[in-house]
């Protein structure tokens, strides 16, 4: 909402030296929130002058342009009294007309300068101006010269006295609760509250009492339309121009002077916030009516469009049929237009939730919506109405009617009864009763105080004011919020992380320590996401919830994974230089029950068990899942040597150390999944339970994504880890005797994963082993064709003594006995 300062000022009496800078701060501590404050005009400098044209001579160019060379009295402003001569390009003015004159010296809006110079065979000194060329009208605006009335001034007079070229317009951000804030009344009223000084309502005018002469209205639904007044304008000139402080006033609210019958609407609007419609009422036929629609009703709406009607939406009828969307917008059968003489004058208040579900529904945004669907003051039809009426016969030698037609009354706001103490129990500010009630009556509450109780009733231009607290946060914001004391809370006792907050952040600080860096990405995808990643059509990871309003067209799916997200990140890092890297994300993904549509439960009472186990059905599916991938090298080359690519083991081993970091043993074995490469995917178990697979992705997805070749990731099901974790980690217990080694090779199948061949080692050493680690694979001349030589490392320890040759040897033979028995294998000495 845009407030020229000059308007402000006509209704509330505030100090002459208050700053607009000023006046901007203490509304927005008042709650409404300083947007922008701009100060129209103050580029603009003289000498700026009226001028009455004396000559106008046509002159044709060889360029087929047609200029104007003319000479205008200035009165003496031009130091020599004599006839101003000055070029003119435009043509909708004569000899006589009075104009506005910039003299050389002057300065136009965005800095331009004015002076002498010879042009189409002339000096042209001074330049006569165009209503854009002043900051009077939007750019662009083809109007041409401003032609001002005869009796605006004399020659020479100034235009800045004659003219409103400048003023400062203070930017409001209105909440949507404030409707009365969305005109000058409700603003210049808040002014009025801050700086604790007269205001001098523009509703507060005399009208005529209502007799049902002036039109005959009838309202079907009261509920839908409570008030509805209308007035009558005969005689009214079609063609008369909108007054120019009036038209500059609607231009700095933010809206584009159009004609004088929609302006002086407008500015009413503006004024008193009561939207306005006017009807050409020799198109009118019989009773105006307001009813619901009928199914299958249509409306040509003033926009030119011709809309299907719902049984919800309120609609203003006459015998002709409808012809208007009450509140919303008017009907094109019954338009003013350039002929309409005679005006019939509807001030009418709506029920805002019905505005707002019908705007919605018809996708209608306007000045007038936005101030229906939010609640308008219901006691200004009246004003209103006489206000129009006063400026339309004022401007447009109409003749008013002085019947008014009123049907209806306006709705009386419900009393609120709360405890004189409760603003200061609930902002903690010392407030007392007799501040609480001075302050409720200041903002217009009718306040009647009963002991340590008071009842308010609330003003009629505030229906956002409905139970105790909106009158505590009424209280507030007089006495000032930046008094609200700063206490710190209390810290309770006892509390710290949640048992799967300690292990979520344990999983997160175990990657980060191995080296990666955690990314976040929107929980959207498509189709083509899913075709990247090579999932058959049948894949279970295609079954994914489509979103009603997607951010992106592209991206209309709750993604059941989270790789193509990962994959888009790395791919980006990939293309700003930077090929190495490891990234995880910890997110949910959305996976769907089946086809259950969420029932609409009503907003009136709560669920029933019933309604309530529906919308659970309806409710997908959203595990926390883990990915992690790996891309370039793992480790970097320098001086101390080579470095090392990344690979499929890498992805398998950071889930393997995010398992023991929770206490939890994983074990792998061979499978194949899209989008891993087939022979290079693990599937990672706990049990037999499968928590998600790892490797090295096939070379097809990382062409599709943008990834470096041979790029790894991992995707688990955390949640499923998470509930077999151990909180505290038991600690191991060290010995301080020393460690036996023994290693051992054994030629098993190529088919055989060498996680199985090192358990059976581990299984088979017993409880004196410590650890068995695989270094090295071969195959070649020494193995025959389909087998492979896995060399282990073995570690043997005992807690309470030194291991004898002969213990650890009978160690390592059983180990290796084990694995003959299992797998096959044979031992190479």
């Amino acid at each position: 909402m845009r407030a020229p300062v000059s308007w402000i000022r006509e209704y509330v009496d505030l100090p002459e030296d208050l700053t607009p800078e000023e006046l901007a701060a203490r509304l927005t501590a008042l709650g409404l929130k300083l947007e922008a404050l701009t100060r129209p005009g103050h580029d603009l400098q003289g000498p700026l002058v009226l001028g009455r044209v004396l000559t106008v001579d046509d002159e044709p160019q060889k360029n087929g342009k047609v200029i104007r060379w003319c000479t205008v009295d200035v009165g003496d402003t031009n130091g020599t009294g004599e006839p101003q001569g000055i070029v003119c390009g435009a043509h909708n003015f004569s000899v006589g007309d009075l104009v506005v004159v910039v003299l050389p010296g002057g300065v136009l809006p965005g800095g331009f300068e004015i002076s002498a110079r010879k042009t189409y065979g002339h000096v042209s000194a001074g330049m006569i101006c165009s209503a854009t060329e002043l900051g009077l009208d939007d750019p662009g605006s083809k109007d041409g010269i401003l032609v001002l009335p005869a009796d605006a001034g004399e020659p020479g007079d100034d235009a800045f006295g004659v003219l409103p070229l400048r003023d400062e317009v203070i930017e409001f951000e209105i909440n949507p609760d404030r409707a009365y804030a969305l005109s000058l009344r409700g603003i210049a009223r808040e002014a009025a509250l801050g700086f604790g000084v007269p205001f001098h309502d523009p509703a507060d005018r005399p009208t005529p009492a209502p007799d049902g002469a002036a039109y005959p209205v009838e309202v079907d639904d009261p509920d839908g339309c409570p008030v509805f007044v209308a007035r009558t304008v005969t005689g009214f000139d079609p063609g008369a121009s909108t007054p120019p402080w009036l038209a500059r006033r609607i231009q700095l609210a933010g809206m584009r002077p159009i004609s004088l019958a929609v302006d002086v609407t407008n500015y009413v609007m503006l004024e008193l916030g009561r939207p306005i419609h006017g009807y050409d009422a020799d198109k009118l036929t019989g009773t105006v009516r307001v009813r619901r629609a009928r199914d299958g009703e249509r409306l040509t709406t003033l926009d030119g469009t011709d809309r299907k009607l719902s049984p919800e939406d309120l609609v203003v009828t006459d015998d002709s049929g409808i012809i208007g969307l009450g509140g919303v917008m008017g009907g094109e059968a019954t338009e003013m237009s350039a002929t309409t003489t005679n005006v019939m004058i509807e001030a009418a208040h709506w029920d805002a939730m019905s505005m707002f579900r019908t705007g919605k529904r018809h996708k209608i945004t306007s000045e007038a919506g936005k101030r229906n669907e939010r609640g308008a003051d219901p006691t200004t039809c009246e004003a209103a109405a006489d206000r129009v009426v006063e400026l339309l016969t004022r401007y447009g030698g109409g003749t008013a009617s002085t019947s008014v037609t009123k049907v209806g009354e306006a709705p009386v706001p419900e009393p609120i009864d709360i405890a004189t103490d409760l603003p200061a129990r609930v902002t903690g500010m010392e407030i007392s009763a007799e501040t609480a009630v001075a302050h409720l009556r200041a903002v217009g509450c009718d306040v009647s105080p009963d002991g340590d109780r008071l009842t308010a009733v609330p003003p009629s231009w505030r229906p956002d004011i409905t139970d105790p607290f909106d009158l505590v946060e009424e209280v507030a914001r007089v006495v000032g919020y930046e008094h609200v004391p700063s206490v710190l809370p209390t810290a309770p006792s006892g509390r710290g992380l949640t048992p799967s907050q300690s292990l979520r952040r344990r999983v997160g600080r175990t990657l980060a320590g191995a080296g990666f860096v955690e990314v976040v990405n929107f929980p959207f995808v498509g189709t083509s996401d899913l075709d990247r990643l090579g999932l058959d059509g049948d894949d279970e990871r295609r079954t994914a919830m489509r979103i009603a309003n997607p951010i992106s067209s592209e991206e209309p799916l709750m993604t059941t994974t989270l790789l193509p997200g990962l994959l888009k990140a790395l791919a980006r890092n990939a293309g700003r230089g930077l090929p190495d890297a490891a990234l995880f994300e910890t997110a949910t993904v959305t996976l769907p029950r089946g086809t259950v549509a969420a029932p609409i439960l009503p907003v009136d009472r709560r669920p029933t068990e019933g309604e309530w186990d529906d919308l659970q059905k309806a409710v997908p599916d959203q595990p926390l899942h883990l990915a992690l991938g790996v891309a370039g090298h793992r480790e970097r080359s320098g001086w101390w040597g080579p470095g090392r690519a990344a690979s499929w083991a890498d992805a398998i081993e950071s889930i393997r150390t995010v398992a023991t970091a929770l206490g939890v043993q994983v074990t792998v074995r061979s499978a194949t999944r899209a989008p891993w490469h087939p022979g290079r995917c693990a599937e990672l178990l706990v049990g037999e339970v499968t928590l998600g697979f790892a490797g090295e992705l096939h070379p097809r997805v990382c062409a599709a994504y943008g990834v470096p070749g041979r790029t790894a990731v991992a995707e688990i099901d955390l949640d499923r880890l998470l509930e077999r974790a151990v909180l505290i980690v038991p600690a191991p217990h060290f010995s301080t005797y020393p460690v036996a080694k023994e290693d051992v090779a054994l030629v098993v199948d190529a088919a055989i994963p060498a996680a199985d061949v090192a358990a059976t080692l581990a299984e088979g050493a017993g409880e004196l082993c410590e650890s068995v680690r695989l270094f090295d694979v071969y195959t070649g001349d020494q193995v025959e064709e389909g087998k492979r030589s896995l060399a282990f490392a073995l570690r043997f320890r005992a807690p309470d003594r030194t291991l004898t040759e002969a213990e650890t040897g009978a160690a390592r033979d059983a180990a290796v006995a084990l694995a003959v028995q299992r797998h096959g294998a044979v031992h190479r000495a």
